[in-house]
């Protein structure tokens, strides 16, 4: 028996409980693993709340991702014993996910925990903190170095924001935060940020070039806020686009793109290959400072999940919520 956080459907209604379930009930896979930390995304709060299509079948274990021992291996890449992360591939959507006390997955899915790192510190990083390293690495490979100029991150109270905000600072740049918590100010510059503007400055309809301020972007918003990121880029810079939590849509035109080179970087976390998540979780260990696990991360029980699940969908989760299996 194991337990986990189980959601199923009533109507047109997402319920979620937490429930002892047999092993028998885990899905296919040639690993099983024990898992001791997942982590609350807002991928999750849509899937648990039932505000967003997140999970293609009922009934599901929510979890995007998950980091724990290896229990049971019929792959000869993992071995009892071994500590393992898992972030995306379709993992809390169609598959179950983390929020339990054991999963079950392919082994393609599966990354070996770097050393130095431990499940909870792993998931304090989780899928937000790939996505965020996955993105930094982007705009260093489109050459945007830390004498080009002013990077900005959208979203910087969120999970990829405070984790951008460290990694970047950490690696030389001039970093700006974009939030519309001004609570979270102090936080931010403890972090690395050394201005912050608010959303609303973001928020006017973008003209199609204004003044050039940003060498280079993470932005986890996309919509109206994008578009005058956009319109504002340095000649040649390069926006790592990562998020759409004000929308899919883009209101702008190509004259960023034709007129100053722009580069608009799709950069996507779920389907990435496993040698550039190795990478990346590599990078991560050894940038991340030991301040970001103090002040851009807060822990709670499976049982609380769901209270949590309904602010992050609200906007009102701050950095990183780690969850204790």
């Amino acid at each position: 028996m194991f337990k986990a956080l189980l959601l199923e459907q009533e109507g047109k209604t997402t319920v979620s409980s937490v429930q002892e379930l047999d092993d028998s009930r885990l899905p296919e896979g040639e690993v099983t693993v024990a898992v001791d930390y997942s982590s609350l995304n807002y991928k999750d709060g849509l899937a648990i709340t039932g505000k967003g299509k997140i999970v293609r079948n009922f009934p599901m274990v929510p979890g995007i991702d998950f980091a724990g021992t290896v229990i049971n291996s019929a792959s000869p890449d993992f071995s009892e014993g071994d500590k393992v992360i898992l972030t995306g591939w379709g993992v809390g959507e169609n598959h179950w996910g983390g929020m339990a006390q054991k999963a079950r997955v392919k082994a393609s899915q599966l990354v070996n925990m770097p050393e130095g790192l431990d499940s909870r510190r792993a998931m304090m990083i989780g899928t937000a903190g790939l996505t965020a390293m996955l993105c930094v690495m982007a705009l260093e490979q489109s050459g945007v170095t830390p004498e080009k100029g002013e990077i900005l991150v959208t979203g910087a109270s969120g999970g990829v924001g405070t984790v951008s905000v460290a990694l970047l600072s950490k690696l030389g740049y001039d970093v700006v935060a974009v939030s519309g918590r001004p609570e979270n100010s102090a936080m931010l510059v403890n972090l690395g940020a050394k201005l912050i503007l608010p959303r609303s400055r973001f928020e006017k309809s973008a003209r199609p070039l204004d003044k050039q301020m940003w060498a280079g972007v993470v932005d986890t918003v996309g919509s109206k806020l994008l578009a005058k990121v956009l319109s504002e880029m340095n000649y040649g810079g390069t926006v790592a686009a990562c998020g759409l939590a004000g929308g899919f849509d883009l209101p702008t035109t190509v004259m960023p793109f034709i007129l100053r080179g722009v580069n608009l970087q799709g950069v996507d976390s779920v389907m990435c290959p496993i040698e550039r998540r190795t990478q990346a979780w590599e990078k991560l260990v050894e940038l991340l400072p030991e301040s970001f696990y103090d002040l851009a991360c807060q822990e709670v029980a499976l049982e609380g999940i769901a209270e949590y699940a309904e602010a992050i969908t609200e906007g009102q989760v701050t950095g990183r919520v780690i969850v204790r299996i």
